[in-house]
């Protein structure tokens, strides 16, 4: 991506918006510090590795929707005078350390909480169904409402100088950093960019995620051929993966040669054989880059060594939509689904997909979950939260279920998937779980296997994300990789995402 422009513009709607923006006008009341009631077993301080890029630079738009031949465009930001988060970054300290925030969306806005004592930090009434994605910079989370892509300052960042971090904090609240994208879907980070895909017109808009702390970044947009619920990254070489489909029906990914300037070139590999696909996550690189599997309906595919290889379905009908994977670790986590007829299916298997053999393992929990129930753990470890209550920590080696630890009050998920749910998150070493019906956040120590923190809230979760300051997918050398089947030290922290490197339902 081309980094020569300034690095902020003034306003997210000025020239150069991507068309079908909406504006909410939605009441957003920031509210002060207050605490909720805390039943603390411990705290514990989270410290993750950073990389951060360069200076960042001035926001844009594609320059075709959907429908034509789209080619890459970006804008300029000439007309920057200050970034349109000025005031917070005015309000910018150091300070001695950070502890992480959790931020929480619910039906009327959202509620970011310090991590370790369950005090409220910040609050912030917004009308809508928000879904919340980290953004990448460790700092930022993405707020899809709508038509558009918000942009939230949790108010901490770390930053790495030499050896060692600075610490600091900001006024959190909604930055005034929005992208159009109508019916914004998928967001993922990977190798310190972030890419947003809209549904509705099949935009694609890619900046760097480190950016964000400047004001409005300079973004590198395109569009797929046609509208669809769709999903696309950058890859460590450059190049960009896409699905490609209709709102009938879609089966094709594609990657293709982006040129020095973002412009889109021909593709170089492709494959149609992945029904109805949905959500991706990227494993751990190899030699040759960037090893990602997509969900599909027949069994997934893998992109590796740059071409696609389809793992082999045991049945007709065996859907994988939702992925969860680990950097450090080549074997992927996914749900499974058996039963096409099914109009609720609530399976109890979850796939271990194997990216170096292209092969799958099942394993059975004996109880259900859903798509918010997939994560990964510091050492690339497999874990689902089941209908039980219960936190399932899987090998993902062998398959081997190693522990069995008890979260939150069994749960059932609801007919219609926007009602909340149980909600499970990992950040270093912590897993954070919300029990929607209790209203509680439950911190789990993923290495001492328990409890170590209960909050209750005063609202119901929807949707969360965790922040620690540092990046969640920073940058690194393409072909740099020394990741097999063995976890590494560090495990990326998992949504795709659509969070992160982690796909999703909805």
């Amino acid at each position: 991506m081309n980094t020569s422009l300034p690095p902020y513009r003034t306003s997210a709607h000025s020239a150069g918006a991507h068309p079908g923006t909406v504006a909410s006008g939605t009441p957003r009341t920031p509210h002060t510090r207050r605490a909720l009631s805390v039943a603390a077993f411990a705290a514990v301080a989270l410290t993750l590795s950073a990389c951060a890029p360069g200076a960042g630079s001035g926001g844009g738009s594609s320059s075709e929707s959907a429908g034509g031949s789209a080619t890459a465009g970006s804008t300029d930001g000439a007309d920057a005078a200050e970034p349109v988060n000025a005031a917070q970054r005015d309000s910018r300290a150091e300070v001695p350390t950070l502890t992480p925030r959790v931020v929480l969306s619910h039906d009327g806005g959202l509620v970011t909480l310090d991590g370790e004592t369950g005090e409220v930090v910040h609050e912030e009434e917004v009308a809508g169904f928000l879904r919340l994605n980290n953004a990448g910079d460790g700092q930022h989370v993405m707020v899809s409402n709508g038509d558009q892509f918000e942009v939230y300052n949790s108010g901490i960042d770390a930053q790495g100088h030499g050896d060692h971090f600075h610490y600091y904090e900001s006024d959190p609240g909604l930055s005034g950093i929005e992208f159009a994208a109508p019916y914004a879907g998928h967001v993922v980070i990977h190798h310190g960019l972030t890419t947003l895909f809209g549904d509705g017109d099949g935009s694609i808009q890619t900046f760097t995620s480190e950016h964000l702390k400047d004001g409005q970044p300079r973004t590198e947009t395109t569009a797929t051929d046609d509208p669809h619920h769709g999903v696309a990254m950058q890859l460590i070489d450059g190049t960009l993966l896409t699905t490609q489909g209709t709102e009938e029906g879609r089966n094709t990914v594609q990657v293709k040669n982006t040129g020095d300037n973002g412009e889109i070139g021909e593709v170089v590999a492709e494959t149609t054989d992945c029904t109805g696909v949905h959500g991706e996550a990227a494993a751990a690189p190899n030699e040759n880059g960037d090893v990602v599997v997509l969900g599909c309906e027949d069994g997934p595919v893998i992109y590796r060594d740059g071409e696609f290889h389809k793992v082999a379905a045991e049945t007709e009908y065996q859907r994988t939509g939702n992925l969860a994977g680990s950097e450090d670790s080549s074997v992927m986590l996914g749900d499974l689904k058996t039963d096409a007829e099914a109009e609720f299916e609530r399976p109890t298997q979850v796939a271990l997909i194997d990216t170096l053999t292209d092969s799958l393992q099942t394993v059975d929990l004996g109880s259900s979950y859903w798509f918010r129930s997939l994560a990964r753990g510091p050492e690339g470890e497999a874990l689902v939260l089941t209908y039980d209550g219960e936190l399932n920590v899987i090998d993902e080696e062998t398959g081997e279920i190693t522990a069995e630890i008890p979260a939150i009050e069994p749960w059932e998920e609801k007919d219609e998937w926007q009602q909340p749910g149980p909600i499970l998150k990992v950040a270093d070493s912590m897993a954070y779980v919300t029990d929607a019906e209790n209203q509680q956040l439950v911190v789990i120590d993923l290495e001492a296997g328990e409890v170590v923190n209960e909050f209750d809230l005063e609202v119901t979760p929807v949707e969360m994300a965790v922040v620690t300051g540092h990046p969640e997918a920073p940058e690194h050398e393409a072909g740099a990789s020394d990741a097999g089947h063995s976890g590494g030290e560090e495990a990326a922290t998992e949504e795709e995402g659509h969070e992160d490197h982690a796909g999703h339902d909805h």
